[in-house]
């Protein structure tokens, strides 16, 4: 099996807009050839449903999902028809998608959503962490890509690792269902709540409480 490397899966990856799981697997099983890799990935459903990004995705349903009463999520994810919008298939994908939210809990969708300003901060604040680990100045920008990369699996939803199966990437697994369902889907938006939270919470002093309680006794 030929030894694929990170260039070429993201060539490949800009190429067909396949996930980075599919096109590593699709560059193994093909030698390496680019050729080949692009036919297994058509062959698979995937390349396919990449595709069809250029087309409008502006039907879909409003998902929900509870946990244990104090976690809360509410979310929108787009497909191309009505029909569609009533397929099991895509249904349950809907659930799995707010059940990723509750689960972990992503501050935004897509990594083209975070501010400028919290990229900037990000950076500065993991640049230092490198300069004080003694790391080369020269090496600090080609660290900061994987430290930025991680950052972005930690705050967007669609490049979390998937709950249920961590060998994917979120946005891999809606596009393999979306292969399989046949039309562009698309998560839109997301609210999670829960119970608590932004309240700030009373903090009693004890030792006070227990004073007081002596002295009424």
């Amino acid at each position: 099996m030929a030894e694929v490397s990170a260039q070429m899966v993201k060539e490949l990856r800009e190429k067909t807009g396949a996930g980075m799981m599919d096109c590593k697997k699709a560059l193994a099983e093909s030698a390496g050839d680019f050729t080949k890799a692009e036919e297994w990935l058509r062959k698979k459903g995937i390349s396919r449903a990449a595709s069809k990004g250029d087309r409008v995705a502006a039907e879909g349903i409003i998902g929900t999902y509870v946990h244990g009463g104090r976690i809360g999520v509410i979310v929108e994810v787009n497909c191309e028809t009505d029909f569609v919008a009533r397929n099991p298939d895509f249904q349950d994908l809907v659930k799995d998608v707010a059940m990723q939210v509750a689960a972990t809990n992503p501050k935004y969708v897509r990594r083209e959503e975070v501010p400028t300003e919290n990229l900037d901060k990000e950076r500065e604040i993991e640049r230092e962490l490198l300069k004080q680990q003694g790391k080369p100045e020269a090496m600090l920008d080609k660290i900061l890509v994987g430290k930025m990369e991680k950052f972005y699996e930690r705050v967007c939803l669609v490049d979390m690792p998937w709950v249920k199966d961590d060998k994917k990437k979120v946005g891999e697994m809606v596009t393999e269902r979306a292969a399989k369902i046949g039309e562009k889907v698309a998560i839109r938006r997301f609210t999670r709540f829960e119970v608590g939270e932004g309240i700030e919470k009373k903090k009693d002093d004890l030792a006070a409480e227990v004073a007081k309680t002596l002295g009424q006794a």
